[in-house]
């Protein structure tokens, strides 16, 4: 006995050295060791040296300078940028004329002949009761102006996303080149590109539509490259096997194996299209974004829903048409039911010509901006000011503020530069493989090297204090969610409202509630992530295998043990999945957020943005860049560990 006593440590102690998480924690900690000492020795300041940043303003603003130049003299612009902006210009005045000559009848009925044909009779009467909703709360033309926009954005997004994804489908090489360039598109915040966008082509139209080009067309081009690239291998060798050439193959086998996520691609390129309809009226766009930040502006919380409602429900409209039309892919249906459809359109379009009923009634406008407005009146004088025993929403912001915000901020910048790295790279290591902590740390060194150490930080504070709140009540809400059916029926169309929702209308609110500051920022950051994570979390835990939950039950496991002991880690993917979209979704908000005193990056890029200035504001882009990928990788495993793991 005492044999094996003494000889038990000896077995176990090596056994955890063993472990991987702690092989690469103490080689980091050699590395650590021999270069710290170094560094502080070289540069003993805490904060990033000023020795080792570069500053990009003057070559940035001559850059800015020779662009506003030669804008209208020089070949580029007149032969090339040029052309494109007219045939942008033509494309969407076109699809605007069109659609005022089909007048609001006609272009209700297309639509709800289009959503019937795709998606069945419900779905149908929600599209035109939809567009009907539009002209009700008077908002015909400015939705006809967003929708001539989105035609042509949507579009082009998804012709240059499924070039981009045929290409990464069908080579490796390609593929990992654009993986770096489509994760930079991904997070980059819409207002850090608006500005070199509205340098080369000005405010209007031209530069909307492709700012939503590039902000769109990822996911159309990851979800090609996906649908590609895990084709069955059985049927792509069956059909080598009869002597198809490489272009048969793609056209016979891989392109159809593919048409459900295709149709996803789709799906998720004209919510990004949609959502980017207000950001993009900050340079011109107009339609419903226009009229949402004008609202912004003035602080008109009805003016503001009742452009927003209509883009709300144009979202939802076509989040569940494409959907639906997804899931119906691959059953027969013949031709006949859409001549009737499309004539029906077509008759009814003719008659409201006829009657001169092109133009939606003035008479039937209803007015909600002055009942919300006053709801809205009466929520700040009896939230904001103070309610007995538990204060008001001003005193919850200033608490958040000074308990969290502030000691995050204070305590990420109080600390040495050389150990945010460490801690970088060991948490990007741990979760990832060694690349994936060299990708995170250069990144984040880059930020130091732009000159932005201490906003980035500031900002970097207020993502870690909104994607806590949204994880807690996200997972929280997402557990809840996947062990009631009823709950979560309950649920989804909450969540489509506030997923769908511009971005800028959360910010109205949030300021109404809460005052102006990095708190709002916060909030409505949290607001707009929570229903991705919400979603994510109950769809993994509802995916957990069921031989593995009836085995836990069969062996007297109550539901508290089956969530703990068998759904949350089988469920683990895509757990790291929710918080990895969690921390995309509230850096875009943290950055908008500026425009309510977020300040930090968000200020930077919205004052170069509002001042033109090239240097301010692609400094601050380029620095969010650099924080969305450390954060992206820090958060995101490797294909290999996520199959492990599982």
């Amino acid at each position: 006995m005492a044999t094996v006593t003494a000889s038990a440590p000896r077995t176990v102690l090596p056994a955890r050295l063993r472990h991987p998480a702690v092989g690469k924690l103490l080689l980091l900690a050699v590395v650590a060791a021999v270069l710290v000492p170094l560094a502080d020795a070289r540069w003993a300041s805490g904060s990033w040296p000023h020795a080792l940043t570069v500053d990009l303003t003057e070559p940035l603003g001559k850059a800015s300078d020779w662009i506003i130049d030669n804008r209208d003299s020089h070949p580029l612009f007149l032969y090339f940028f040029g052309y494109v902006s007219n045939a942008v210009v033509l494309s969407v005045r076109g699809v605007y004329l069109l659609f005022l000559a089909a007048g609001w009848a006609g272009v209700t009925a297309v639509a709800a002949v289009v959503a019937w044909r795709a998606a069945g009779v419900r779905l149908a009467l929600g599209t035109g009761a939809a567009f009907l909703a539009c002209g009700l709360l008077g908002m015909w033309v400015p939705t006809m102006q967003t929708l001539a926009v989105m035609v042509v954005a949507v579009l082009a997004s998804v012709v240059l996303g499924a070039l981009l994804g045929l290409a990464a489908g069908l080579s490796d090489r390609t593929h990992r080149a654009l993986r770096p360039v489509l994760d930079t598109m991904q997070v980059l915040p819409a207002f850090a590109y608006l500005l070199p966008v509205v340098l080369v082509f000005g405010i209007g139209v031209p530069a909307a539509v492709l700012a939503t080009v590039v902000y769109a067309a990822p996911p159309m081009a990851r979800l090609t490259a996906l649908g590609l690239r895990d084709a069955d291998e059985g049927v792509m060798e069956a059909v080598a096997s009869l002597g198809a050439t490489a272009r048969q193959r793609l056209l016979t086998a891989r392109l159809p194996l593919a048409r459900k996520e295709l149709l996803l691609g789709l799906n998720q390129t004209i919510m990004m299209a949609l959502s980017m309809a207000v950001i993009a009226s900050v340079i011109g766009a107009g339609g419903l974004g226009d009229r949402v930040y004008q609202a912004l502006a003035s602080v008109d919380v009805g003016a503001a829903l009742s452009a927003g409602i209509p883009i709300v429900l144009l979202a939802v409209v076509l989040d569940r048409v494409t959907g639906a039309a997804g899931e119906r892919l691959g059953e027969a249906r013949t031709s006949t039911p859409w001549l009737y459809g499309a004539a029906a359109a077509v008759v009814v379009a003719v008659a409201g010509r006829l009657v001169g009923r092109l133009d939606w009634p003035d008479a039937w406008v209803v007015n909600i901006a002055e009942p919300v407005n006053n709801a809205v009146d009466w929520m700040t004088d009896h939230l904001y000011s103070g309610v007995p025993y538990i204060g008001g929403t001003a005193d919850w912001a200033g608490h958040f503020t000074t308990w969290v915000l502030d000691p995050v901020r204070d305590g990420l910048q109080w600390l040495p530069w050389w150990s945010v790295l460490l801690i970088v790279a060991a948490l990007a290591w741990l979760i990832g493989t060694w690349r994936t902590a060299l990708t995170a740390v250069l990144a984040m060194a880059a930020i130091g090297v732009l000159g932005v150490w201490k906003p980035s930080l500031d900002t970097l504070s207020q993502v870690l204090a909104a994607v806590a709140v949204t994880l807690v009540i996200g997972f929280a809400v997402g557990i809840t969610a996947a062990r009631s059916e009823r709950f979560e029926r309950l649920l989804r169309p909450v969540l489509d409202v506030f997923q769908t929702m511009p971005q800028f209308v959360y910010l109205i609110p949030v300021v109404a509630l809460f005052g102006v500051g990095r708190a709002p920022a916060v909030a409505a950051a949290v607001v707009y992530a929570l229903p991705a994570v919400v979603r994510i979390t109950t769809q993994g835990l509802r995916a957990v295998d069921p031989a593995a939950m009836e085995a836990s039950r069969s062996l007297g496991a109550t539901p508290a043990q089956q969530l703990r002991q068998v759904q949350l880690p089988l469920a683990r993917p895509a757990l790291q999945l929710a918080v990895n979209q969690g921390v995309v979704l509230v850096l875009a908000v943290v950055i908008i957020g500026g425009l309510v005193g977020g300040g930090a990056l968000g200020y930077d890029v919205v004052f170069g943005l509002a001042q033109g200035d090239l240097a301010t504001g692609l400094v601050a882009g380029a620095a969010i860049v650099c924080l969305g990928l450390m954060l992206d990788r820090v958060t995101q495993p490797t294909e290999r560990r996520v199959r492990k793991g599982a």
